[in-house]
């Protein structure tokens, strides 16, 4: 069964820009309330209630019972605008419904257990869809849907046609993947810094450079001792001051 959470609202005489600022000026959300044929009207809601009251409640399958200068409705919350920057809320859509009516709507899908697959096999748990959308009666709403996963090896997959939702009719496309199990992703082997690269390839270079070096003398070589051999040997130098005998 759905939560339900009690809130009280104002009804706003202004719109527009202007009187959306001034209302958040004052700690006020701009809101509406609308639905069964009942005119749109603004609202306006205490910006410390309303974050109390959705605090831990999925916003989308929680019943809101909102009472309007003293009258209340059943509703449900059809849309949350955010701050793009900060957290806080600046608008709220409410949606009016009646007990007999059923009523169209996104639950979350909750992942139970750990898979065999991680927890034999070393795979990683993938949840790809986080919630589904079903039609039911206000009574019959699940605050969310849970999926047992403990069965899943590596490669197998969860659908939304293995979900049970009592008493709703799900919506969503029954080949849908909600979770998968897949291998274990493979360790990346870091490319190697330019520093490195350059201490592998410095030793081979210097034993190019001494293997030129040593062609070079090699050449060198036959060519001196070729001019040793051709040159005659020098005659004994006399010494200075004697004469031959």
């Amino acid at each position: 069964m759905a939560q339900t959470v009690s809130l009280s609202a104002t009804l706003r005489d202004k719109t527009g820009k202007g009187a959306a600022r001034q209302a958040r000026f004052q700690k006020q959300v701009p809101a509406v309330i609308y639905g069964h044929g009942r005119a749109t009207q603004p609202l306006m809601v205490d910006a410390l209630a309303l974050e109390k009251a959705l605090t831990g409640i999925e916003p989308e399958s929680t019943l809101i019972e909102l009472t309007v200068d003293g009258k209340k409705a059943r509703t449900l919350i059809r849309e949350i605008q955010r701050h793009p920057i900060r957290p806080d809320i600046i608008h709220v859509d409410f949606y009016e419904i009646k007990a007999d009516e059923k009523v169209t709507l996104k639950v979350p899908v909750h992942l139970v257990g750990t898979p065999d697959g991680v927890r034999n096999a070393g795979g990683v748990l993938d949840q790809v869809t986080r919630e589904v959308e079903i039609e039911v009666l206000p009574e019959n709403i699940p605050d969310r849907v849970e999926l047992d996963v403990s069965a899943l090896k590596i490669g197998d997959s969860l659908h939304a046609r293995d979900l049970t939702i009592p008493n709703a009719l799900i919506l969503t496309g029954a080949d849908l993947t909600i979770a998968t199990v897949v291998p274990p992703r493979a360790e990346e082997v870091a490319a190697p810094t330019p520093e490195a690269a350059a201490e592998v390839a410095e030793p081979e270079l210097i034993r190019k450079v001494r293997e030129d070096e040593e062609g070079a003398e090699g050449e060198a070589a036959p060519g001196g001792a070729a001019e040793e051999k051709g040159k005659a040997p020098k005659a004994e130098e006399k010494p200075k001051g004697k004469k031959e005998e």
